[in-house]
């Protein structure tokens, strides 16, 4: 049995979190709230630790972790080299949805990085990931806490859903805040390059390194992944989804056809849709998730996944969605976010 331990998300516990570091010292495997999703933490630097991560989740071993740190200075021993970049961008984003891939150190076993030279680095800024890591003293890898390829975790809920009896134990600090996983930024590479949108948009980047570049958005050809969430499948229900892009009128007018022409042929159908998109299927006899109001990314980043996870729990037939409209700020990662969880996307502005 998993155990589930309730603390506060912004004063938790200091009992439960000397039992939670303990359990990651020795080996165990520990959920845990960041602001952007739960994570599953093992000892970064325990190969046998690391390996039980990638067997809980059904992990291949070609996407590489991330490993959290409390402070700029736990990160220096795993790397060899820190460059400006890196301590310009930590002290503005660090804590922080952002992570840092850089040139890896020997002490960081290869399984973390799917035996690339590279190490993916980030410091979280959620109270109770703060105190853990403080807690355990000890470098933590933790990819987020759910099955490989299900949407991320940002309830406690989500995490036993997805690996009840598969690891030891939870921290529920309720919902995460931020509700789409960091941005992964590749220093190694010149000019430094976002391999995952997320939550610190590409604009903040710029403001502090102005040559940052977004990469391409081809897939990796086989092999190790170069950062995680890289899969053009990813973050993703169950129950087949349908993703409208392109010009927005015209996206919402087969959107609107398609559930017509679904429910006409006796399928169950779910709508994940703003607010102000709504009122256009009530009288449908649809599932409807909203996500909130379309001017609100915050919003919506926040409600993405638990809103996935609502309909792939109603028995549905299919799932349907329309990008949003904007391809800035927050709105970038919400975007890739509903394309790897998409088993087939209408139309294209890319």
């Amino acid at each position: 049995m998993t155990e589930v331990i309730v603390v506060d998300p912004l004063r938790p516990d200091p009992a439960a979190i000397v039992r939670a570091a303990a359990c990651l010292r020795r080996g165990g495997l520990v959920a845990f709230p960041t602001e952007t999703v739960y994570g599953l933490g093992a000892h970064a630097l325990d190969r046998a630790a690391v390996a039980r991560v990638f067997e809980a989740k059904g992990r291949p071993g070609s996407d590489p972790l991330i490993v959290h740190v409390a402070a700029l200075e736990d990160a220096t021993p795993l790397v060899t080299r820190m460059p400006d970049a890196a301590r310009a961008l930590a002290a503005r984003f660090w804590p922080g949805p952002l992570t840092l891939v850089l040139a890896r150190a020997a002490i960081v076993p290869a399984e973390v990085t799917a035996g690339l030279d590279t190490v993916a680095i980030r410091v979280p800024a959620h109270p109770v990931a703060r105190a853990l890591l403080d807690a355990a003293r000890l470098p933590v890898a933790a990819p987020s806490a759910n099955l490989f390829s299900r949407p991320s975790p940002t309830r406690a809920a989500h995490v036993i859903e997805d690996l009840e009896g598969r690891i030891d134990m939870v921290l529920d600090a309720g919902p995460t805040p931020v509700g789409v996983e960091s941005t992964v930024l590749d220093l190694t590479q010149d000019p430094p390059v976002v391999l995952r949108p997320g939550a610190v948009p590409l604009e903040a980047l710029r403001a502090v390194v102005p040559s940052v570049r977004l990469r391409s958005s081809h897939a990796p050809a086989g092999g190790a992944m170069p950062s995680p969430g890289l899969l053009e499948r990813h973050y993703a229900p169950w129950t087949p989804m349908t993703l409208y892009d392109g010009d927005p009128a015209q996206s919402r007018a087969a959107l609107l056809q398609a559930v017509t022409d679904a429910l006409a042929a006796g399928r169950r159908v779910g709508l994940l849709t703003t607010s102000e998109q709504a009122h256009r299927f009530r009288h449908l006899p649809v599932v409807i998730a909203e996500l909130g109001s379309e001017r609100d990314a915050a919003q919506i980043a926040a409600r993405l996944y638990a809103a996935l996870r609502e309909l792939d729990a109603a028995q549905l037939d299919m799932i349907v969605a329309q990008s949003p409209e904007a391809d800035e700020g927050l709105w970038r990662a919400i975007r890739d976010r509903l394309r790897r969880a998409a088993t087939r996307v209408v139309g294209s502005r890319q």
